[in-house]
């Protein structure tokens, strides 16, 4: 099994010898899997479990206070599964391979997610706080009661991006999957492009791409599917990472980055951020 992780596009990270190791540990999980499925669903689930990653514990919080995480997967045959703004669920995807083979639906939100993913044996309630975390909220002054103060504060704070996500393939099969807790103060249910379709996550015969960044900006240019879309044009996975950017930064102002893995189990990556770490596992 080949697989490719990474740790979100964002500034550089406070500990990047912590967050290296872990995500190698992560492309190691994945690579040991039988499928391109559990390849992914392991190497994110365990850095949802890594307090350095914004995913699971450890995730950003939105401007009343809540953690809320999302994700999304899908298969090169077209199967899908999303979960998001779910508090108090440490492994986002796995409610979204939950979705993906157990329900008839791609995308299940907030609390029915939530009580889906329980009533799947999936852990529930969940302290995602860390230190780091609890710090960077009391920083900030609380959001004011009424939507317009909340709204003027959260146009001054909100922020930040990160995610982690991975593709694995087996030179047959290809999927993908992505998690994250959303951007630094966002409004209170704000959704971003994790758990879209095309936008945080997208594969299709010929490979899987993640995406990762600025999510209004990625939703907005669909930034997997046009990786993958360059796949299918041909490219070679660096190429296609490399055009995605070029093609982001020509539409946007924002930053992002993305992994790309084919079939084969070559893969690329890209990004215009001050960081995005990476690692490759085969197995």
């Amino acid at each position: 099994m080949d697989v490719i992780v990474h740790g979100g596009a964002g500034p550089e990270p406070a500990d990047p010898e912590g967050r290296e190791s872990a995500l190698e540990k992560a492309a190691r999980r994945g690579a040991d899997a039988a499928s391109p499925v559990d390849a992914v669903v392991a190497a994110v689930g365990w850095l949802e479990s890594t307090p350095q990653f914004n995913a699971g514990v450890g995730s950003a919080v939105q401007s009343d206070g809540t953690i809320r995480t999302d994700a999304g997967m899908m298969t090169g045959s077209g199967s899908a599964g999303a979960a998001c703004s779910m508090p108090g669920v440490e492994h986002a995807i796995e409610v979204a391979r939950i979705v993906m083979a157990s329900t008839p639906h791609v995308l299940v939100t907030g609390e029915h997610a939530v009580d889906l993913a329980a009533s799947f044996g999936i852990a529930t309630r969940v302290d995602l706080w860390t230190e780091r975390t609890r710090e960077r909220w009391a920083e900030v002054e609380p959001p004011m009661t009424g939507l317009e103060d909340q709204l003027a504060w959260v146009r001054e704070h909100f922020g930040g991006h990160d995610t982690v996500g991975a593709v694995a393939a087996d030179g047959e099969r290809v999927a993908t999957a992505t998690s994250t807790g959303g951007r630094w103060f966002a409004l209170a249910g704000r959704v971003g492009d994790v758990p879209q379709i095309g936008s945080g996550f997208y594969a299709s015969e010929v490979g899987g791409a993640s995406a990762t960044g600025a999510g209004e900006d990625i939703a907005r240019e669909t930034l997997a599917r046009e990786a993958v879309s360059h796949l299918e044009d041909g490219a070679d996975p660096q190429t296609a990472a490399d055009r995605t950017m070029a093609d982001f930064e020509v539409a946007r102002e924002g930053t992002a980055g993305v992994i790309v893995m084919d079939t084969d189990g070559d893969a690329g990556s890209a990004y215009n951020s001050e960081s995005m770490q990476v690692a490759i596992g085969s197995g």
